[in-house]
């Protein structure tokens, strides 16, 4: 069974969404932003908050909020 990535409370408490600068929180294996409908991927612990490589929240919503990307 994969595991589910957690990043850091501390860090998530300074992190907003590069691309609408909203609130994010995390769900499974990504950090989601409802504002703007993006999902960013968790890769072994470190969110990767790049907009080229979010996923868009109902494609992730589809992977049940799980990915098999790697670093």
């Amino acid at each position: 069974m994969k595991k589910i990535t957690m990043v850091d409370k501390k860090l998530l408490d300074i992190m907003a969404c590069p691309k609408c600068k909203g609130d994010i929180e995390p769900k499974g294996m990504f950090i989601l932003c409802k504002k703007c409908g993006l999902a960013y991927p968790v890769l072994e612990d470190i969110p990767d908050m790049l907009i080229k490589d979010a996923w868009p929240l109902e494609k992730a919503g589809k992977q049940g909020f799980k990915h098999k990307l790697k670093l």
